[in-house]
Formats: C-alpha cells, sequence, structure tokens
C-alpha cells in the first residue's frame, strides 16, 4: 500500500509540473507573456564582464584535450566584405543589382529572406515585377545547401533588435559562409538587420556597412506596391490586410525596446511606419561607414556612385552599370495626402522620440550621429 500511493503520488507530481511547463509555454509564446518576461528581466540578463583573457583559449594544459586551437575557430572578421543595410521599399534591390552587375563582386540578396535561396524548393521562381532589370534573386547561393544547417526562419520576426554581445553563433556562421565562399568580394544586401547593425560590427569589424534610406513619405506609398493603399482616416486595427512589408510584426517585436511602437500607442499605422523609419535612420547612421539617399542615387547616379565606388576601392563606374538605373517619378506622395496630413503624424511621432531619447541615457550616442 505504502509503495503504491508513493508511486500514485510521483506520477500526480509528474503529471502536474508537465502541466505547469505546458501552461508556462504558452503563456510566454504569446506576445504579452513575453512582454511580461522582458518587463520582469530587464537589466538581468547582461553578459558577464568579469571574464578571462579570451587569448587563453588557444592554450590547452594537456595537448590532447579540446582539439584544434580554439582561437583558429573564431571565424571571419568581415575583411573586404560590404554590407548593405535598407527598409522594405528603400532601393535596396537596386543598389545589390547594381553590386551584383560589378566586376570583382559577389552580391547576395536579402540573406535572411525566408524564401531560402538556397533552397531549389523553397525559394521559387518569381520576382517582383517592381523589381527592374532584375531575372532573378538566387543565383549567387547555387551550391550553398550547407546554410540550410544554420538559416532559422525566425530571424525575420524574432530578435530584430540585438545589442553587440547578442549571442546567435548560427547567424554569425551563415554569414561567415557567404563570406568565405564567395568566388569575390562579399556583398551581403540586408533588409533585417537595422537594428542588428550593433552586433555586425562587433562581429565582423572590418566589414564596411552602407546604409540606404529614401524618403519617408515616398517609402509609405511604395509598400502598397501600386495596389489598394490604406486610408488616410484608417486605424492601426485595420491595417493588416495592407500589410505588404511586415510592419506589424517589426512593432511587435521591438516594442519590446522601444514600448511606443505598440499598436495601441499610435493612431495612423503611418505613425507606426515613421517611427521605424526614423529609428532606422538613425541606427544606420550611427553603425554605417557611408550613408547614401535613395533620391540622390537615381538622381545623380554617376556622381553618388563614384563617390561610393571610390569609398570601397571599386573603380570606375561603367555606363552598363548607370544602365541598370531607371529614375522613377518622384513626389507621388502627393497623391496620397497633402503635406499638412504627413507633418502633423510625423510631428507627434518626433515629440515621442525625443521624450523617450531623453528618458534613456544610452540611447544618446545615436541622437548625437
Amino acid at each position: 500500500m505504502p509503495n503504491e500511493f508513493a508511486t500514485d503520488s510521483t506520477a500526480m507530481r509528474t503529471w502536474l509540473r508537465n502541466q505547469l511547463f505546458q501552461f508556462i509555454g504558452r503563456v510566454f509564446s504569446a506576445d504579452h507573456g513575453k512582454d511580461i518576461l522582458t518587463d520582469a528581466l530587464q537589466g538581468q540578463l547582461a553578459r558577464p564582464t568579469c571574464l578571462p583573457n579570451p587569448q587563453l583559449l588557444a592554450e590547452s594544459p594537456y595537448p590532447d584535450v579540446g582539439g584544434a586551437s580554439v582561437a583558429s575557430k573564431l571565424g571571419h572578421d568581415g575583411h573586404g566584405a560590404v554590407f548593405i543595410t535598407g527598409r522594405f521599399r528603400s532601393g535596396s534591390t537596386l543598389l545589390w543589382n547594381i553590386f551584383r552587375h560589378t566586376a570583382g563582386c559577389t552580391a547576395f540578396y536579402e540573406p535572411l529572406n525566408e524564401r531560402r535561396w538556397f533552397d531549389l524548393q523553397a525559394r521559387g521562381k518569381h520576382t517582383d515585377k517592381t523589381h527592374q532589370h532584375v531575372e532573378d534573386y538566387w543565383r549567387e547561393y547555387d551550391g550553398l545547401g550547407e546554410l540550410a544547417s544554420y538559416y532559422r526562419e525566425d530571424w525575420i520576426r524574432c530578435h530584430l533588435y540585438m545589442e553587440a554581445g547578442a549571442w546567435d553563433p548560427a547567424l554569425k556562421r551563415y554569414i561567415e559562409i557567404l563570406i568565405e565562399r564567395a568566388p569575390e568580394r562579399a556583398v551581403l544586401q540586408f533588409n533585417r538587420v537595422d537594428f542588428r547593425l550593433a552586433w555586425l560590427r562587433a562581429h565582423f569589424p572590418s566589414a564596411k556597412i552602407i546604409h540606404l534610406y529614401r524618403h519617408p513619405r515616398e517609402q509609405w506609398l511604395s509598400i502598397f506596391r501600386g495596389g489598394p493603399v490604406f486610408p488616410r482616416s484608417g486605424r492601426v486595427a485595420d491595417f493588416g490586410p495592407f500589410d505588404n512589408f511586415y510592419l506589424l510584426m517589426w512593432a511587435r517585436d521591438l516594442s519590446r525596446q522601444f514600448p511606443f511602437l505598440r499598436e495601441c500607442q499610435t493612431e495612423h499605422p503611418y505613425q507606426l511606419f515613421y517611427l521605424i523609419w526614423r529609428l532606422s535612420y538613425l541606427f544606420g547612421r550611427h553603425y554605417a561607414d557611408w550613408s547614401l539617399a535613395f533620391e540622390s542615387l537615381v538622381q545623380d547616379p554617376r556622381d553618388e556612385l563614384s563617390r561610393l565606388f571610390d569609398f570601397l576601392g571599386l573603380g570606375q563606374v561603367e555606363d552598363r552599370i548607370l544602365g541598370l538605373i531607371e529614375r522613377p517619378q518622384l513626389g507621388k506622395w502627393t497623391s496620397y495626402a497633402d503635406a499638412t496630413w504627413f507633418a502633423d503624424h510625423e510631428a507627434e511621432c518626433e515629440r515621442t522620440l525625443a521624450e523617450f531619447f531623453a528618458a534613456t541615457p544610452a540611447a544618446h550616442g545615436l541622437i548625437e550621429a
């Protein structure tokens, strides 16, 4: 009888423990649960600073223990590589295509894209019709199936903000492979590293980071790609069917670092868009080696590219490169709303940002940039 009672008691504890863990897992997989956890652990998970000198990793007290020197496995520092960072619909595909056609460069299109360009089955065959002079996005990835061992689809939606000391060895190795396997100078064009630039800078200190930005009003209209546009009187809660470029997803993830991005804090989705655009611009200006306006690129391509190529040591800009650039009609945003409508929303966002930066000492460096 006692043994039966002990067995039943153990089974009951096991069942209760499993139920509790499942409940906790469900709670913290939801956005509200993540917010609670983030608030509770704020400032509690900093990486240890009192560590031994990492050069000691090259030593082993026993020659048969540890295998090859760890120091030789620390990876690529990014020497020679170029990283392009830009928001969606900023002209980043155009800039990537320019590098793709530049002698001495191997340009990889959106390495973190969920279409998994290295995967013949997943990547499909279609291209965006608004991407002129682009037949495919993937040929540079052919033969790089090893990337599948490192790629994580949640890179597109989780941890969009990464500090310099963030721990993601899979992402680091994924980028290293692209740099190492590139037949020529590796150029990686990203649309998802706006708020990961500190991490990229820390792990690839010798790489050059090129920051591309576009007028926010023009970019806002471009996200609808010529289809139905979201009404000026609409609310954030109704934006889902119009959200072609992950705005709500980004706002939800980044709201853990920037609480003013919570949907309930903004009136129109343009405010969410503008806040992320503005933060992205600040991060780009702070961490990048070179910032380039899309408007300048398409209006005066020879001069802008000549200066950029000179900075990167790429030689002269060939006429065939200039032939890839078709100047779009600028000022289309006026068909959406007048300047006063945009300015009112932008002014509200600027007030929010000013208050946040004033209350966040660690952010002062970005503002000064």
